[in-house]
């Protein structure tokens, strides 16, 4: 079996951890891994199948036999240093949105659209977490029947905003805890999040909608391959660690029964089903954190609309919603021959 070099661009972040975590256990057989971070990280040490591995900083030559890039450092840091790697004979999967709605670079979820890895020009682009796991539990419903609209809130755990994220609503709680409301600062988030729902993910635009659900939006169009579809997202922020949550609402252009989604949905890649509601069984956080698929319960017919349906999807926003969906597409490219 080929054996592939890769590199981790963003390795001691967050994402890169799990990156490193994830190779150990798939099936990606790796040769030499090459970690790479910022010069404040430069120096470090990290642990990957056994050996400790010095962290090395990130630069425009920093990928000579280079087979495959994992970038997770930054769309500025991607933009700089993904085209030098390509220079350098490497494939790019970069997990910014740097890249994602440039039109030359395909934008791939492996269980919805694979075959877009093979209009690779060099660099494939990880969509946004949420929109993964959308995608993900959208594509079986899109196979029964042509998805007309979808309404979409989700409720985002707060290690979605990185380390930081979890350290503020930690400390915040500890503060609350401890009577010393006063003391609390919100740095990473734009209101207290601490026993708090924050209705409001990255900047707004023009439209009232904020930059995260415009992202949804134009994502879910590009990999589905359909840009008729209409989708409206509201994106909130829940003082959860891991896992984001999405209630979605879909409109399709034939009436589908709960059994048919149920059905599809068993044996829908990348998708555990855990739908009982007579007996309380549905997904939550805590069933899909540290874990690989995205979980689906709660369908339901809609009765406010002849041809909806309404289900509830929980997934790992820094496993199958970053770097598990990352590695599968280097795995892809493995597949496919394509490097």
């Amino acid at each position: 079996m080929k054996e592939y070099n890769i590199a981790i661009a963003g390795v001691t972040g967050a994402v890169g951890n799990v990156f490193l975590s994830i190779l150990e256990e798939r099936k990606l057989p790796v040769k030499n891994l090459v970690p790479l971070a910022s010069s404040r990280s430069a120096g470090k040490r990290i642990r990957f199948m056994g050996e400790e591995l010095e962290v090395k900083e990130l630069k425009k030559d920093s990928f000579k036999n280079i087979d495959i890039a994992l970038f997770s450092a930054g769309a500025s840091r991607s933009t700089e240093f993904a085209p030098y790697a390509v220079e350098s004979g490497a494939i790019v999967v970069d997990n910014s949105s740097a890249f994602r709605m440039d039109e030359n670079v395909p934008l791939v979820v492996p269980e919805v659209n694979p075959d877009d890895v093979k209009l690779h020009k060099g660099i494939i682009a990880n969509p946004n977490c949420s929109t993964i796991i959308m995608v993900v539990a959208l594509k079986p419903i899109y196979d029964l029947s042509k998805i007309k609209r979808v309404v979409v809130s989700t409720y985002q755990a707060v290690s979605g905003a990185g380390a930081k994220g979890i350290i503020e609503l930690q400390q915040q709680i500890e503060k609350i805890i401890n009577k010393r409301d006063s003391e609390i600062v919100n740095e990473i988030f734009p209101q207290r999040i601490a026993y708090n729902v924050i209705p409001h993910i990255d900047v707004f635009m023009d439209n009232g909608y904020t930059k995260e659900e415009m992202k949804m939006t134009n994502e879910t169009r590009k990999i589905m391959g359909d840009g008729n579809i209409m989708i409206s997202a509201t994106t909130v922020r829940v003082p959860v660690l891991t896992s984001h949550s999405e209630s979605i609402n879909i409109e399709t252009e034939r009436k589908l029964t709960v059994a048919e989604c149920m059905e599809v949905f068993k044996n829908a890649p990348g998708i555990t089903l855990k739908d009982d509601f007579k007996n309380k069984i549905y997904p939550t956080t805590l069933d899909s954190s540290g874990r690989d698929n995205v979980f689906v319960g709660r369908i339901r017919e809609d009765i406010s609309c002849s041809n909806g349906i309404c289900m509830w999807v929980v997934g790992d926003q820094l496993r199958k919603g970053a770097a598990l969906n990352t590695i599968q597409i280097a795995e892809l490219l493995g597949t496919y021959n394509l490097v």
